[in-house]
């Protein structure tokens, strides 16, 4: 204390003794104007990119809980390791063509080349083939393999799965009193319409029964008793269609206009119509069959409108124009994911117990990535094709949960 106010007084004396010193230095001494001190332009942050795929270490792919590449339903009664052979098949077709040369020219991660997944493929299939065993083939691809695992939609690995399928419906080749729901061609100059395009509401009408007044007069190709039927067809891109002629026949893609994917479930739940929690295909089924009118205050509400083409009979083909295998084919974002690539899933799904009913199972198969969806978007999306017929979309319509992603590699 005695310090501090000494130092004051010592202070207040020079201000006192010397009231003019600082005027007088003033005139006395003229001062430089300050130099401004130039600010460094803001250097921009450029964000660092994440790639989608991360190869993991040995003991991530195999440690004391869990060994990656068990599929057991290659062996057994119900194997069916031929399902995996065609779908490896189909893309090696598809590695061949100069699109697919087109594609992995720019392709995100350097490592992951063309020739590379080629010689992947070529290689499992031969292990396919002289493995004797669930066990045997996942030593063997342990061996030769490494697995890169998708970052998820949250960086640590976790993806999203749901499930697809290929409906079967009937439908007749002219409109009745009955059929009169119609499915669109593609419009000759689809590739001319302005942006942003015409909205589902202004192609089909609130109820679909827009009809001469429609932009796509002329375009129906054909027409059903529900309409719940085509909008169906729209969302998984294919159908097995029997004719009311007796005739059978099939329709693929073809195009749709450019508006991102609105799940009608998710709109429901956010109406307090149907609670979110546990909702289902099938309980959106039971909805709108009790409720036929809200399809028309719902289904408008994905704005995305798909036109298809008759294909004869053909098997549903994924997006790089290979068929599509029953639970050995999936559907991923393909700006981020390689496209043909052999992938591992693990996640669960319904399969009929011993009394028809369905119940989860959590497997690992192998797969082969061949499709992509509107609303397959970011590293932690799958979609599973659960193949056709009624079963299959009992079975895709439960289908959800988290689980994980790996594609595997020869290693270098």
């Amino acid at each position: 204390m005695r310090k501090t106010l000494a130092l004051l007084s010592l202070s207040l004396g020079i201000a006192v003794v010397n009231p003019l010193w600082p005027v007088v230095a003033q005139v006395i001494i003229p001062q430089p104007a300050p130099v401004p001190v130039p600010v460094p332009a803001p250097v921009p942050v450029t964000p660092e990119v994440v790639p989608p795929l991360q190869p993991i270490s040995p003991a991530t792919a195999c440690n004391s809980q869990n060994c990656l590449g068990w599929d057991e339903q290659l062996w057994g009664r119900n194997g069916d390791r031929q399902a995996l052979l065609t779908s490896i098949d189909n893309s090696l077709r598809y590695l061949g063509t100069n699109k697919a040369i087109a594609v992995y020219q720019t392709y995100s991660i350097p490592e992951i080349t063309l020739d590379r997944v080629r010689r992947s493929l070529v290689r499992f299939r031969q292990l396919v083939l002289s493995s004797k065993s669930a066990a045997e083939l996942q030593a063997a691809v342990h061996k030769e393999f490494v697995f890169y695992q998708s970052i998820g939609n949250d960086g640590k690995g976790t993806v999203k799965f749901t499930a697809y399928y290929e409906p079967e419906y009937t439908a007749s080749r002219v409109r009745t009193s009955v059929y009169k729901y119609p499915l669109y061609r593609v419009p000759p100059d689809f590739k001319e319409w302005a942006k942003p395009h015409p909205k589902r509401v202004d192609l089909e009408g609130k109820d679909g029964l827009l009809g001469n007044k429609s932009k796509l007069r002329g375009l129906e190709m054909l027409w059903f008793r529900d309409r719940f039927d085509p909008y169906m067809i729209q969302i998984q891109g294919s159908a097995q269609i029997k004719l009311t002629n007796g005739q059978r026949t099939s329709v693929g893609f073809a195009g749709g206009t450019d508006y991102p994917w609105t799940s009608i479930g998710g709109e429901l739940a956010k109406d307090g119509k149907l609670p979110l929690s546990g909702l289902t295909m099938p309980k959106l089924l039971s909805y709108f069959r009790q409720n036929p009118r809200e399809m028309s205050n719902y289904l408008p509400r994905w704005e995305r409108f798909v036109f298809f083409q008759e294909t004869n009979g053909a098997p549903a083909t994924g997006s790089i124009s290979v068929p599509v295998t029953a639970e050995r084919s999936i559907a991923t974002d393909k700006s981020l994911m390689p496209p043909g690539a052999l992938a591992l899933i693990n996640n669960s799904f319904p399969y009929p117990n011993s009394r028809g009913r369905l119940e989860a199972r959590r497997v690992s198969r192998f797969v082969l990535d061949q499709d992509t969806g509107s609303a397959i978007k970011g590293p932690g999306r799958v979609d599973y094709f659960m193949g056709t017929g009624k079963l299959a979309g009992d079975r895709a319509g439960i289908t959800g949960g988290n689980g994980s992603l790996y594609y595997l590699l020869l290693k270098e």
